[in-house]
């Protein structure tokens, strides 16, 4: 049977999903009404540890963070998994405890270690070799379960197109059920990776990032299937956490900021009050 992400792909072509970062994001993407969503690495880094995507947050980490995710929401949830985070044997592990955790599948990517943001300078990849062999390991653990691997290569800034093409086919080979380009820089550059990366194919589009911001009706035409806005949620809370702080504290109020907050209804409706509370009674009524 094909996974929960392939049969999102086959129903509606290509898909818009967003990146999340905590339980309550997810809520919140899944109540816009997102058929998926993608937990970043780097939104974690920022929003757990207060520090940047360079290889400080680790494996358990990210695990952690995934299993309160995936518990939090029906949609599927793909999980930034960086590097796997050591060898082909890390991956097993890596991959085997976020199936566990509930995850739909994790992107699994070639840089070396620490590695950086994908729209950061400074990137340096594996060899061909050991990264293909990390996604032979992540497709041997996967194994029969509902688990959607896609390969990201970083190669592309680091060595070529040539070579970042050259492992995306060497993945898919293998088995990997997506391919990711990381960071085009031009249009030329994101029209030959949706020409010719093996598809499914991911674009990622990183607000003031590295790649052309294009909608998802131009991406579509250019060959992409997975298109994904990672960071956009983060910013977003970023920017009105920014206004309404600033906003207090030069006034001492929130009363002219009303319009830009939800509501205590709202919000408790969010996040499921009205169901625990009649769960509590129903234990209580003993029904």
């Amino acid at each position: 049977m094909p996974s929960r992400v392939r049969r999102i792909i086959d129903e509606r072509g290509s898909i818009v999903f967003p990146g999340v970062y905590d339980p309550l994001s997810a809520k919140v993407a899944e109540r816009a009404g997102f058929p998926m969503g993608f937990v970043s690495g780097y939104a974690v880094s920022a929003t757990l540890l207060g520090e940047p995507d360079l290889g400080l947050l680790t494996q358990t980490e990210i695990i952690d963070c995934a299993r309160r995710i995936c518990g939090a929401v029906t949609i599927p949830i793909i999980v930034d998994a960086d590097t796997g985070y050591g060898s082909a044997l890390n991956v097993v592990r890596t991959v085997s405890e976020l199936i566990d955790a509930g995850a739909a599948g994790c992107f699994l990517e070639d840089q070396q270690w620490p590695k950086r943001c994908g729209h950061m300078l400074g990137k340096q990849v594996v060899d061909r070799a050991e990264y293909v062999e990390k996604i032979r390991a992540a497709v041997d653990t996967r194994g029969n379960h509902d688990f959607f691997i896609v390969a990201r290569t970083d190669a592309l800034a680091a060595v070529g197109l040539d070579e970042a093409l050259a492992r995306v086919d060497a993945a898919h080979v293998e088995g990997a059920d997506a391919t990711f380009v990381e960071a085009p820089s031009s249009l030329d550059q994101l029209a030959d990776v949706g020409r010719l990366a093996p598809k499914p194919t991911v674009a990622n589009m990183v607000d003031h990032g590295r790649t052309p911001m294009l909608d998802q009706a131009r991406l579509a035409e250019m060959g992409f299937d997975l298109i994904l806005y990672p960071l956009t949620g983060l910013y977003a809370a970023t920017h009105a956490l920014t206004a309404v702080y600033q906003h207090l504290h030069k006034r001492g109020t929130t009363a002219e900021a009303r319009d830009s907050l939800v509501t205590f209804q709202q919000f408790n409706d969010l996040i499921g009050v009205g169901e625990k509370n009649a769960l509590s009674d129903k234990f209580r009524e003993g029904v």
